[in-house]
C-alpha cells in the first residue's frame, strides 16, 4: 500500500508539474513581440516602437496619423482587454463575455446611451481629426488580426476574439471618463432620500446646500469617482526660471493601470506624457512647446427632472404632452436568452429611472451627452498647441468633464482656466442639489456660462495657480458653478509649501506631492483631545506616515466618531453619505449647530458631543488592539491602510483573485497632497483600505 500511495503521490505531482508548465508556456505565448519587424497595411512610412527596460514606448513617425496607428499597434500590444473592456461597459455589452452578473450595468449603459453619443461626436468631427482616430484604429486592429502571438489570457479565460476596434470605441472613453468626474445626479438621488425621512433640521444639520458630503457609488463594474491636484508655478518661483507643472489626478486603483506613459516624436514636435488606452491622443503631457495638467472642478453639470407619465407613452410638458422617444435595445447575455431593454428619453434627456406605481420617472439632462461635444478635437488641439495662447484656444472646444485646467509655456506664461460647458439654470432651487420638476419648465437650462466668463486667469502677481478640488470663484462671480466644493484641506496645503518666496526644482514639486501632512487631523485631532486624552497622540506632528501608529489612531476615532453620530439617522446610507467630510465633525466639536447630531433622537437621554467622543475613542482602540495586538508601539498605519490594485478581470474570480494583484501599505489619508481616501465602510472599525488616489505623478 505504501509503494502504491508513493506511486500515486509521484504521478499526482507529476501531472500537475506538466500542468503548471503547459499553463505557463501557454502564457508565454500570450506575451507580445517587442523585437523584429512587423509587415502590416496601412502606415504611409515606416515607424519605429522602441521601449525602454520599463517597457514604455517611444515612438518615430513621419507624421500624425503614422504616429496614431503605431500608439494602436502599442495600446494593443499591452491593453487589448482592458480596451476592449472600456467599450463594453461604455457600450452595455459586458454581459455578451461575463453573463447575467453584469446585466443591471449593461442595462443602465443602454438607457444612458453613452455609445451612440460617441457615435454621434465622431461623425461631428472634421475630416481630418475623424483620419486620425481611422489610423488609430487601423494600428489597434492590425495587432488584432496578426497572427504573431495568442491573445491576452483574459480572452483565452473567457473564450471569445476581440471584435475589429471604431472609431467610435475610443471616443466612448472620453464619454466615461466625463461620467466618472460628474456626479451630482447620485447626489440628488439621495438627497431626496433622505430629506424624505429626515426632519427639516437634521437635513440642514447634515447636508447644508453649500456643502459637499456623498459619495453615493455607481453601478457595478464602473470606475470610481475621483478628485486631483494641480498646481504651475511661474518662472520667478522656480530654481530653473521657467515655469515648474505639477498634476495627479486622483482616480480609484486597478490593475492596469488607467494610464498609459508615452513618448510620441513626429517631424517638428514631440509628445511626451500619459495617453490613455485605446484613445489616440496625449491626455496630459506637453508638446516640447506647453505643457498642461488636469483637476477635477466638481461642475455641476447634471440635473434630474422629475417627469410625469401618462398611460400612452407621453409625457407632459410646459405645452401639454408629448410623445416619448422610444428604442428596443437587445442585450445579449453569455448562456442564457438575450434580454430586450426599452429605452426611452424625454426633452431633457434619457430616463434613468421609472417607478409605474407612481406615474413619474427621472430624466437625466447632462452636458456630457451632447452628439455635437468636440472635447475630441479640443484635446488634438492642446496637442497641436505652439504657446499658452494657442493652448487656451484649444481649451474652447473642450467640452466635458468640466476641468480645471493649468498650463505653461517655454516663453515663461502660466495660465488656469475652468474648461468646459456648465449649464445655465432659470431657476436655481437648493443649491441644484434636488431633483426638479420637468413639466413646469421652470428648471429647464437657458444656456452655458460663455468661454470668456469661465474661471480663469495668466500670470498671476503671486506666481502661482493651484487648485485641489477647491471653491476657485469669490462670491462675485455672476454664475452658479457649484454647490459642491472640496473642503480646503489639500489646497490650503499647497499654498503653505509653495510659501511666500520659495523657488522650487523638480525634486521640490515631486516631494510636495508626496506630502502627507494632514490640515485635518491637525484641526480635528486636538478637538477629540480636548474631550478625552489619548497619550499616543501627544506630540504627533500629523503627518500620515505608514510606519506610525498615531495616523492609525486618529483615522479609527475619528471614524468611529462620524459612525457614533450618523448610524442612527443615516442607517445603511451612511458610506453613501459620509466620506470623510471632516468640516461637519469639527463643527460638532466645536460646539456648532452640527453638535445636535451627537444626541441620539431614538432615546429618551440627551448625549453630548465629550460622550460621544468618548465611546468613539474607546470602540477604535478596541477594535485596533484586536486586529493588531495589544502594543500600541507595534501599530502601523500602514499595515491597515493598503493600496490593493486589482485585476479588472481577475479579481472576481474567487480563486485568481489571490494569486493576481498588488497589495501595498500606503501613506496618507482622504485630506493629504499625497491622497490615499481610506474606506468608510470597514465593519471591523479596523481596516481602512486605500480606495483612491494619484493614478498619476507627473511634474514638467
Amino acid at each position: 500500500m505504501r509503494r502504491l500511495a508513493g506511486r500515486l503521490a509521484l504521478w499526482t505531482s507529476a501531472i500537475l508539474l506538466l500542468t503548471v508548465a503547459g499553463v505557463g508556456t501557454l502564457l508565454l505565448f500570450t506575451l507580445p513581440r517587442f523585437d523584429g519587424t512587423f509587415r502590416v497595411v496601412g502606415l504611409v512610412a515606416p515607424i519605429e516602437i522602441a521601449r525602454d527596460r520599463h517597457g514604455i514606448v517611444t515612438i518615430r513617425a513621419d507624421s500624425e496619423a503614422d504616429a496614431a496607428f503605431a500608439l494602436g499597434f502599442a495600446h494593443a500590444q499591452d491593453r487589448l482587454f482592458q480596451m476592449d473592456l472600456m467599450r463594453r461597459l461604455g457600450a452595455g455589452r459586458l454581459s455578451e463575455i461575463i453573463g447575467d452578473a453584469t446585466l443591471e450595468t449593461d442595462r443602465f449603459m443602454r438607457r444612458l446611451g453613452l455609445y451612440r453619443v460617441a457615435q454621434a461626436n465622431y461623425a461631428n468631427l472634421p475630416p481630418d481629426v475623424r483620419r486620425l482616430f481611422q489610423a488609430y484604429a487601423a494600428g489597434v486592429n492590425a495587432y488584432i488580426g496578426s497572427d504573431d502571438c495568442l491573445l491576452p489570457p483574459e480572452f483565452l479565460l473567457l473564450g471569445y476574439r476581440p471584435d475589429p476596434w471604431q472609431p467610435a470605441d475610443s471616443l466612448v472613453w472620453g464619454r466615461l471618463m466625463a461620467w466618472q468626474l460628474s456626479g451630482n445626479w447620485r447626489d440628488e438621488r439621495l438627497r431626496q432620500a433622505l430629506a424624505e425621512r429626515l426632519s427639516p433640521q437634521d437635513m440642514l444639520r447634515l447636508w447644508p446646500t453649500s456643502q459637499r458630503l456623498s459619495s453615493l457609488e455607481d453601478a457595478a463594474w464602473m470606475p470610481r469617482p475621483g478628485a486631483s491636484n494641480n498646481w504651475v508655478l511661474a518662472g520667478n518661483r522656480s530654481a530653473t526660471g521657467k515655469p515648474l507643472l505639477a498634476t495627479d489626478p486622483h482616480l480609484g486603483l486597478d490593475m492596469p493601470a488607467a494610464w498609459y506613459l508615452a513618448r510620441i516624436e513626429m517631424p517638428g514636435r514631440v509628445l511626451v506624457g500619459v495617453t490613455a488606452p485605446g484613445v489616440p491622443i496625449v491626455v496630459i503631457g506637453h508638446n516640447g512647446h506647453v505643457a498642461w495638467g488636469f483637476a477635477t472642478a466638481q461642475a455641476d453639470t447634471q440635473d434630474l427632472f422629475i417627469e410625469t407619465l401618462e398611460d400612452d407613452d407621453r409625457y407632459r410638458t410646459p405645452d401639454g404632452v408629448a410623445p416619448l422617444i422610444r428604442r428596443d435595445e437587445m442585450i445579449r447575455v453569455r448562456g442564457l436568452a438575450p434580454v430586450v431593454e426599452v429605452v426611452e428619453e424625454t426633452r431633457h434627456g434619457p430616463l434613468i429611472d421609472i417607478d409605474p406605481s407612481t406615474h413619474r420617472a427621472y430624466a437625466l439632462a447632462w452636458t456630457g451627452l451632447r452628439a455635437e461635444d468636440r472635447t475630441a478635437l479640443g484635446l488634438l488641439a492642446m496637442n497641436r498647441s505652439s504657446d499658452a495662447a494657442s493652448f487656451r484656444a484649444a481649451l474652447k472646444d473642450f467640452e466635458s468633464p468640466v476641468q480645471n485646467v493649468v498650463y505653461a509655456d517655454v516663453e515663461g506664461r502660466i495660465g488656469f482656466m475652468m474648461a468646459g460647458r456648465i449649464p445655465i439654470r432659470k431657476t436655481l432651487e437648493d443649491g441644484s442639489q434636488m431633483p426638479v420638476p420637468g413639466d413646469t419648465g421652470a428648471y429647464d437650462w437657458t444656456g452655458i456660462i460663455p468661454f470668456d466668463a469661465l474661471p480663469q486667469g495668466t500670470d498671476p502677481t503671486q506666481g502661482y495657480f493651484a487648485t485641489a478640488n477647491n471653491r476657485v470663484i469669490d462670491d462675485a462671480y455672476p454664475y452658479f458653478v457649484t454647490a459642491r466644493w472640496e473642503a480646503n484641506y489639500r489646497i490650503d496645503r499647497i499654498r503653505q509649501m509653495i510659501g511666500g518666496g520659495a523657488h522650487f526644482d523638480l525634486d521640490g514639486m515631486l516631494a510636495m506631492q508626496m506630502d502627507s501632512l494632514s490640515l485635518a487631523a491637525e484641526q480635528l485631532a486636538p478637538l477629540l483631545l480636548g474631550k478625552v486624552p489619548e497619550p499616543a497622540l501627544d506630540g504627533w506632528d500629523y503627518r500620515m506616515d505608514r510606519d506610525r501608529a498615531a495616523p492609525l489612531i486618529f483615522e479609527a476615532w475619528l471614524r468611529q466618531f462620524a459612525h457614533i453620530l450618523l448610524d442612527g439617522r443615516l442607517g445603511q446610507d451612511f458610506s453613501d453619505f459620509w466620506f470623510w467630510d471632516a468640516p461637519m465633525l469639527a463643527e460638532a466639536l466645536r460646539g456648532g449647530p452640527a453638535s445636535a447630531l451627537c444626541d441620539d433622537p431614538g432615546t429618551p437621554a440627551i448625549e453630548d458631543c465629550v460622550l460621544r467622543a468618548r465611546q468613539a475613542h474607546d470602540l477604535a482602540m478596541a477594535a485596533l488592539r484586536k486586529a493588531y495586538g495589544p502594543d500600541m508601539t507595534a501599530w502601523r498605519w500602514g499595515a491597515a491602510h493598503r493600496a490593493h490594485f486589482r485585476h479588472l478581470l481577475f479579481s472576481r474570480l474567487p480563486v485568481v483573485r489571490s494569486l493576481v494583484g498588488i497589495d501595498l501599505p500606503v501613506a496618507g489619508d482622504n485630506f493629504t497632497v499625497d491622497r490615499a481616501s481610506p474606506r468608510v465602510d470597514d465593519v471591523t472599525g479596523a481596516s481602512f483600505d486605500d480606495i483612491q488616489g494619484a493614478s498619476l505623478r507627473a511634474v514638467f
